[in-house]
């Protein structure tokens, strides 16, 4: 029995059974390689035990909110490359403060308004927002025309009162001949290719009489869309007779430009030289209401954009009066739109008296055309007396 045992072929495991491979290691079963990775696994670590309680004299545990910020990082990278921020909290904590106090900022503040706005900054800045807050909830009030009473004193006399004190240097004469009260009609030369005139003898007579004075516009200043929006709220309103009237009636003091587009288009070479009045329908609209007629002659508005040149057929394709062309514009774009710094003169001269009148001569036209030649004359004769007056167009 001995014998055979020894004498019997050994088949290693994983030779499939052929004999004559050798006697190399041999494959391990499936069931041992199952078991392989079981092995290879770390040891289970311990649960970590609870730690005891503190006693009073050990030291506090710092929570990660309370760890100092400069331990922890302002921005984190993250695997996609993205930074993330850190909490709002965090940074509101962390802040420092180094920057300058608020006390500090406020006296710099109330320093800056009282140089810029005056001692009584607080008060204005009170009145701007209590505005504010009435043009936003409505209260506020227009007459029949759309004049904006509030609008026109906070705002578009502001914007104007800078450049008649800086700019131009408005010098006005003849103030006494304004009435303080009831209807009066200005009458008043026209030039300077843009209507600059009206605009400033609007703010005379408001800044200086202490009164709005109501312009009558031609047609066109109407049918320009942001233009007569504004022309209304200010108080303008179309020049008619019937307008007119109207307004001398309600005790309003009315200003027109009897020359309109003539006036104000004239080339340089002929300034100062008064065109055509018209028909004379302002004086009819004064006799109608017995009001007195003030004449104006302002001097310095012929400077700010002398005209030396037109285009008639472009100015008839665009539907205006004329395409000005001055010695800056267009040559220097926007920079040629810019009035020169001339120096004005506006003296308002004696009234002439229509009450002594009766209504239904106003339909005279002999004595229409008496007293417009009456108030032109005063005008021109005013102007060349102011022009030898005058030290310089610029002085």
């Amino acid at each position: 029995m001995a014998e055979e045992a020894r004498d019997a072929v050994v088949i290693p495991i994983g030779t499939g059974g052929r004999p004559g491979r050798g006697t190399g290691s041999a494959r391990p079963s499936s069931a041992a390689r199952n078991l392989a990775p079981a092995a290879k696994r770390s040891p289970r670590r311990p649960a970590p035990r609870k730690p005891a309680a503190p006693g009073p004299d050990a030291p506090r545990a710092v929570e990660p909110a309370e760890q100092p910020v400069a331990e922890q990082p302002a921005t984190e990278q993250t695997a996609a490359g993205r930074t993330a921020t850190p909490r709002a909290e965090r940074i509101a904590e962390a802040a420092p403060t180094t920057g300058i106090p608020v006390g500090d900022w406020l006296s710099a503040f109330q320093g800056a308004a009282h140089e810029v706005f005056g001692a009584d900054w607080e008060r204005r800045l009170a009145e701007l927002m209590a505005f504010a807050r009435r043009r936003l909830e409505g209260d506020f009030e227009i007459d029949d025309y759309g004049f904006d009473r509030e609008l026109t004193e906070r705002f578009f006399m502001a914007a104007l009162r800078p450049v008649a004190e800086k700019w131009f240097r408005l010098e006005v004469r003849g103030l006494d001949n304004i009435p303080a009260e009831g209807g009066a009609l200005v009458v008043s030369n026209h030039s300077g290719t843009v209507p600059v005139d009206g605009l400033m003898t609007m703010l005379a007579v408001h800044d200086h009489a202490g009164r709005f004075l109501r312009p009558l516009g031609a047609d066109l200043v109407f049918k320009m869309p942001v233009v007569s929006s504004l022309a209304r709220k200010s108080g303008a309103t179309l020049a008619c007779v019937e307008d007119a009237e109207r307004m001398l009636s309600g005790g309003d003091l009315v200003g027109v430009w009897p020359e309109g587009f003539k006036g104000i288009g004239k080339p340089f070479s002929e300034r100062y030289k008064l065109q055509r009045f018209g028909r004379g329908g302002f004086v009819s609209a004064a006799l109608r209401t017995g009001v007195p007629i003030i004449p104006l002659s302002v001097v310095g508005a012929e400077e700010i954009y002398p005209l030396v040149g037109n285009v008639p057929s472009l100015a008839r394709l665009l539907g205006v009066p004329y395409i000005p062309i001055t010695p800056f514009f267009p040559w220097l774009g926007p920079l040629g739109l810019v009035p020169l710094p001339s120096k004005w003169i506006l003296e308002f001269g004696e009234p002439i008296r229509t009450d002594a009148y009766d209504a239904t001569e106003a339909e005279d036209p002999m004595l229409v055309f008496n007293v417009t030649d009456q108030v032109r004359e005063t005008i021109q004769h005013t102007l060349f007396d102011l022009l030898r007056d005058r030290e310089g167009v610029f002085g």
